[in-house]
């Protein structure tokens, strides 16, 4: 490039006029002479062989390794200039010259540059100040927010939940009561990956006393505390963290089956209504188990296998954990899920003991009896629609289990979850759940078997705000007392839920 600005711009002017140059004595006079000859006719050859692209150099390809930072200041600077032969001559000697040219062209970019920012800066100069002002609030609140708060790591969110409401022929009573659960949880992170979660609940839904706390009307959100209600306890103590990143291992104090789940095979809100219709139609297999335990699952590609074992007993000395009578639940279950739907099997080996939710008075005496054994299998999924409208997400399961012992031989359930998202309004939901609870479909030992035991509830929850709920719910139980008999129940409630 300098070769010929040498050629045409500096030799032969300088050849043509010698004795012009010869009189000039000065210093300032030769640089004026030469900004008027020299560059000028530089800068004008420049500007009419300015490069906007690296590939207009035919000596420049893709595989050189000056190729990216040529590019970059050729398209984002403009600094970079060719030979008149379309050439860039990369493996050629630069000269002061061309050097001295280079640096010129960059210099006036920065230059253009500088002066833009300067406008900019002085045009929205009242912006920036009350940004520049906004910022400082900002990192005052911060620090203040940071020197108060109780902890760097752990994070809190509550769940407080009012209900009123009674259920018709129960046999706790027939009254309206007022009712409620507090959950406050603490989830802790070390490393930002692992999770330390700690769950404080306190209720007054007794089981003895309260037509919600017992038997097939339990709701979901019905918690008693084994002290007796309106007490705080520790509902759940666990540790979560993955290992590499397909596995994760969980071990708790206190955890319960689902919690060590890769994959919950239901669309359904589990804390709508009753309690039996949200355990994915196998209430038996998914018995939530609560109690010290170990978990892990891997997950890859949609596909999920979980295994873990709950022991409700595995604090007491005298039963302990991996004994016959820990109150154990060993569980393995293979998922495959995509954002809108997914489907799962299940296995659970149950020991003597373990409180099995959703089963009719007859099944659940035989499943607890100590000393039995059971195997539960169940299968469940779910599909839900991108977006709402008329057609609702679809939630359903069965569940079928064998009993080594008693009067049981085997018992069967099975439900259906409908629910419409954005009813009336964006952000409000109606639901309908259907199914039965675990009855004795084959018994031994000339045991009558059980049928005709349904349930049924209708809810429509009202999203007042973010954090507050309305939900107003009806639900049915045919024949709740399976082969003991017992009338046709019918509850009403209205349920208020918080979150903080």
């Amino acid at each position: 490039m300098l070769l010929a600005m040498a050629g045409t711009g500096l030799l032969a002017p300088l050849a043509a006029n010698a004795q012009d140059a010869s009189a000039i004595s000065s210093s300032a006079a030769i640089s004026s002479y030469m900004e008027q000859q020299d560059i000028d006719r530089f800068r004008a050859w420049e500007s009419q062989n300015q490069v906007t692209s690296v590939t207009q150099f035919s000596d420049v390809q893709p595989t050189d390794w000056a190729y990216q930072a040529l590019s970059n200041l050729v398209e984002t600077y403009g600094c970079v200039a060719g030979y008149p032969d379309g050439t860039f001559k990369g493996r050629q000697a630069m000269t002061r010259y061309e050097a001295a040219a280079l640096l010129n062209a960059c210099l006036d970019r920065v230059t253009e540059v500088t002066d833009e920012l300067k406008r900019l800066m002085a045009e929205f100069e009242k912006e920036l100040a009350v940004l520049k002002g906004r910022v400082d609030g900002l990192e005052a609140k911060v620090g203040e927010l940071e020197a108060n708060q109780f902890s760097t790591t752990t994070k809190l969110s509550g769940l407080a939940t009012f209900v009123v409401g009674g259920v018709s022929n129960n046999p706790a009573g027939e009254q309206v009561t007022f009712n409620y659960d507090l959950q406050l949880n603490l989830d802790t992170s070390f490393t930002g990956k692992d999770l330390l979660r700690t769950v404080l609940r306190t209720g007054n839904f007794d089981g003895d006393g309260n037509a919600f706390g017992g038997g097939l009307s339990t709701l979901e959100i019905a918690f008693q505390e084994e002290g007796g209600p309106d007490r705080v306890g520790i509902d759940k103590l666990f540790y979560q963290v993955p290992i590499g990143s397909q596995l994760t291992a969980t071990l708790g104090a206190r955890v319960g089956q689902e919690d060590m789940l890769a994959l919950w095979p239901s669309a359904y809100p589990s804390d709508t209504i009753l309690n039996v219709l949200t355990l994915n139609g196998a209430p038996l297999a998914y018995n939530k188990n609560l109690g010290p335990g170990v978990g892990l699952w891997w997950q890859a590609n949609g596909w999920s296998v979980s295994a873990n074992y709950v022991a409700a007993n595995g604090a007491d000395s005298s039963q302990g954990l991996f004994t016959s009578d820990s109150a154990a639940t060993s569980t393995v279950q293979l998922g495959y899920g995509q954002e809108n739907w997914g489907i799962a099997a299940i296995y659970s080996f149950i020991d003597g003991g373990v409180g099995v939710p959703g089963a009719t008075p007859f099944v659940t005496r035989q499943i607890e009896e100590e000393g039995a054994r059971s195997n539960a299998f169940g299968l469940s999924g779910f599909w839900q629609p991108t977006a709402s409208g008329w057609i609702p997400s679809i939630s359903a399961g069965y569940g079928i289990t064998s009993s080594s012992r008693g009067d049981l031989r085997t018992s069967q359930s099975w439900m259906v979850g409908l629910q419409w998202s954005d009813v009336f309004a964006k952000g409000n939901g109606f639901g309908m759940g259907v199914g039965q609870p675990a009855y004795a479909s084959a018994t031994r030992n000339g045991a009558a078997g059980e049928q005709g035991v349904w349930a049924w509830e209708w809810w429509y929850q009202w999203q007042v705000t973010d954090a507050i709920a309305v939900t107003p719910a009806i639900f049915v139980l045919h024949n709740p007392g399976g082969r003991e008999g017992g009338q046709d129940q019918v509850g009403a409630l209205l349920k208020t839920s918080f979150r903080f």
